[in-house]
């Protein structure tokens, strides 16, 4: 039940996906499986002056609906869209994993739901009440909402947990920080079981805005890896995991999905824009020698894939020097090209990909890419998913800021 170092394995027992081409993991990967694009003519929200017009929006989210049934956290139906997101993909996992609620031991369990931006919605909503209608004050819960901690808050409300709970933000890298801390947090005795990942919901006026003026944004689609690529497009959702040690799961007969082998995180310390190849692939490195697993044992890698010319060229090196000639063995793909890029969500979402790539042998697609980069020369698996063999699995989220995070996911143990 421990690796050669002593340490605790760590398996995944429940997942949980809101994403704009599915609003559960089966509806996301029946998505998937369609390479159905969920990017769409931008709605919800005065346009006025944006020039970018589409994002990857979830639409027709019935919060109340899914979340009607939540017990002990009795103002979720009142929080900010991303803590809405966020509870219905744990409530999701958590149902998948079987683990009793309120959890057992409540204080050996941990609940760490990360967001890059938190209650951005809120804020917007709030501004425009008190400076352009003249309010003379928001919302009562105005404070609550925003807060960057409130989704892992709700969250551990309502499944009673009690002992380490808090948000990660490290950009898009966010929920793959807090998948990572719960794993070290269960390999290394500090709880037994985690709630894990992260949640984002962003896109509003002012920060369509924000992107447009950074100049990273595509006014017609996410083609990760493509010659014609011309920014990235955002999108929202949530990626939860619940997270066991193996001891802990095999003790109450768990369904294991797989086991979680490996993390690596770095920084560039070089640029807050600007990508290098270095921490990227020091991150891959490390991940894989957390997992003490030769690089050839990678089937699929799930890329960062933004489809920002500097990104997918970078990260197409980073793979290279990693890989060696594995690199043009491997499958990767972006998946962002069909639920666009839901910042400290993405790596949750991805994840969850990755997992359901092992169960079912069967790699997602890079769809839009047509005609490839001559600098990305690598299989990205374009247009249409395929049939292959998949033991182990590797998801990479490179943030702003240089901020390099990567998991590595295994087989159920025997």
């Amino acid at each position: 039940m421990t690796n050669g170092n002593g340490t605790r394995r760590v398996v995944v027992t429940g997942m949980g996906a809101v994403t704009p081409i599915g609003e559960t993991v089966p509806e996301l990967w029946a998505g998937v499986r369609e390479a159905k694009c969920g990017v769409s003519e931008l709605g919800g929200f005065p346009l006025e002056d944006l020039k970018v017009l589409i994002a990857a929006q979830i639409k027709d989210f019935d919060h109340k609906a899914r979340l009607k049934h939540f017990q002990r956290d009795k103002i979720v139906i009142h929080a900010d869209r991303y803590s809405w997101f966020a509870a219905a993909a744990a409530d999701e996992a958590m149902k998948q994993s079987g683990l009793e609620i309120p959890v057992e031991d409540p204080y050996r369990a941990a609940c760490i739901v990360g967001s890059g931006a938190g209650g951005l919605v809120t804020y917007e909503t709030a501004y425009r009440d008190l400076f352009i209608h003249n309010k003379r004050a928001t919302h009562p819960l105005t404070l609550l909402r925003i807060i960057g901690s409130s989704a892992a808050a709700h969250v551990g409300i309502e499944f009673g947990i009690k002992g380490p709970t808090f948000a990660t933000c490290s950009a898009c890298s966010t929920a793959t920080h807090a998948i990572g801390l719960a794993y070290d947090y269960i390999r290394h005795g500090l709880v037994d079981r985690a709630i894990s990942g992260a949640s984002e919901s962003v896109i509003n006026y002012g920060t369509m805005k924000a992107w447009q003026a950074l100049h990273v944004l595509s006014p017609q689609g996410c083609f990760p890896f493509s010659k014609n690529r011309n920014g990235t497009v955002l999108g929202e959702g949530a990626g939860i995991l619940v997270l066991e040690s193996l001891e802990h799961a095999e003790k109450r007969g768990a369904n294991i999905l797989a086991e979680l082998v490996g993390y690596g995180q770095t920084s560039d310390a070089r640029d807050m824009v600007n990508p290098g190849v270095e921490g990227p692939r020091e991150a891959m490195r490390m991940a894989l020698a957390d997992a003490n697993l030769a690089p050839e044992r990678i089937d699929y890698l799930s890329a960062h894939g933004t489809a920002t010319a500097i990104n997918d060229k970078n990260e197409t090196n980073a793979i290279k020097e990693v890989f060696g000639d594995h690199a043009h063995k491997l499958a990767i793909s972006s998946t962002k090209s069909m639920h666009g890029h839901p910042l400290g969500a993405g790596g949750g979402i991805e994840a969850t990909l990755c997992i359901k790539a092992m169960e079912e042998n069967w790699v997602p697609p890079t769809i839009g890419l047509t005609e490839p980069d001559p600098d990305c020369d690598l299989d990205y698996v374009p247009n249409q998913g395929r049939d292959r063999e998949v033991n182990y699995t590797m998801s990479n989220s490179f943030a702003f800021g240089g901020l390099n995070t990567v998991l590595v996911f295994g087989p159920p143990p025997a």
